[in-house]
Parts: C-alpha cells; structure tokens; sequence
C-alpha cells in the first residue's frame, strides 16, 4: 500500500468519525427544583436535624435512569443530573422543611458541630424515577426522633405524580414528590412539637381534683370541747 493511498484511507476515517460526532446531540443537564416555598425570615423555630439520608444505590449515578414498562430500567446517555443527585434531594426536603416549618434551625448529617437538634429525620428513599410512559413514583421510609433519640413517629409511603413524557417534565414531577414528602414530615414535626408544649390532661385534672379536695371553712374538722362534769356537793362531818 502505498503512503498518498493510506493517507487518503486515513482522511476518510476521519471525516466518517466527525460527521459521527456532529451526529451526536450533546448532552442536557437536570437538576430538581426547590420549590416556590417561602424561606423563614427570622432565626427561631424548632431545631431539626435531617439525616442520615439514604438514596437507592440505582440512583446514586451521573446519569438520569428511565423506567420502561416492563419495569425495566433503561441509562440515559444524554440526560444528565448536574451535580450529586443524593445532595440535590438533600437540599430540596432541607429548604422545603425549612418553609414549613418557619425555622432557620436545620442541619444536615452529619453536619451537627454545636447543634442540639429538637427532632431528627431519618430517611431511606428505595424508589424515585420515571419513564417516558411511566409516572414519576417516589417510594420512601422515614423515622422521626425527638431530642433524647425516642422515636415518635414512622412512616412508609409510596407517592405518584403524572407528566408528559418530556424529561424536563419528569424531573419537574419528581421534584413535586419530593416536596410532598417533605409536607408529611414537617407535619409529623409540628405535631410532635405541640405535643410536648400543650399540657397533659391527666396532670391538670389531677391538679384540678387536688384544688376540689381542698376544705373549705365549713368542712373543718370540729375538735370536741371537753366540759367539767357537775361539781359533786361538799360533805360535812361532824366529831
């Protein structure tokens, strides 16, 4: 073979891989929305700690994941998650909570250097994704401890948003589940919240009972008087 034919076999392979590449859309990048949620203004309200949070390990990838209906799950080569998909949940449910709520006291784990949260949040999310023909579905597991680390309240949940088939569509109803979700715990928070403020019912008419046990003047005990017996009469004897 001679060298002006393999420089034009050369050139050809060339032009072949460029017109692939210009063939080739670029790739689109995503990232959840937070939400039109108001922020606290002021920097009271309960102190919640968010985490550990755990995201399915199909999830944790660059790359969006499209559920077929087989229930197969189908990369996208082109549509992309601009950034950490895991931290992006984080700060969605982060300032959802924070709107809710009306607090300024959130932290995320293990982020908790000088902060006593009031409640805490553990949350396993097993399922979030969509399809070009599928809804978007959020399957999660969250746990709600106060302050000493006891349990009030849990919770499984399974939650569906349609869309038009559209990417950007599915990523904006994925970002709808999770704000829904965290409407539930903020409420879970609030009621836990109220709970420990408000008085007990049982103290307060104990207390109520003990004040209605309490005697009045008329219901003093009465001391009995004791009264010297009749003077027995005097005798006189006579020598």
């Amino acid at each position: 073979m001679g060298v002006p034919r393999l420089i034009r076999i050369m050139g050809l392979a060339g032009l072949l891989a460029l017109a692939g590449c210009a063939a080739t859309p670029p790739a689109q990048f995503y990232q959840l929305q937070q939400g039109s949620q108001a922020l606290p203004k002021t920097g009271s309200g309960v102190a919640v700690l968010l985490g550990p949070l755990k995201l399915a390990d199909y999830l944790q990838r660059e790359t969006l994941v499209q559920r077929q209906s087989d229930d197969s799950l189908v990369i996208s080569q082109q549509a992309r998650w601009a950034g950490s998909l895991q931290d992006d949940v984080a700060q969605v449910l982060l300032r959802q909570l924070a709107g809710r709520l009306d607090s300024s006291r959130l932290a995320l784990y293990p982020d908790r250097v000088g902060f006593k949260p009031e409640a805490q949040l553990l949350l396993s999310i097993s399922r979030l994704d969509s399809g070009p023909f599928q809804p978007a579905v959020l399957e999660a597991q969250w746990r709600l401890l106060d302050g000493q680390g006891t349990m009030r309240d849990s919770r499984v949940v399974r939650l569906q948003e349609k869309h038009s088939g559209e990417l950007g569509d599915q990523v904006r109803a994925q970002s709808v589940l999770l704000q829904t979700l965290a409407g539930q715990m903020a409420s879970a928070v609030r009621g836990m919240t109220q709970a420990a403020v408000e008085p007990r019912p049982e103290a307060s008419s104990s207390r109520s009972g003990a004040k209605a046990a309490k005697p009045g003047k008329s219901d003093a005990p009465r001391i009995p008087v004791v009264t010297p017996g009749p003077t027995p009469a005097a005798e006189v004897y006579r020598f």
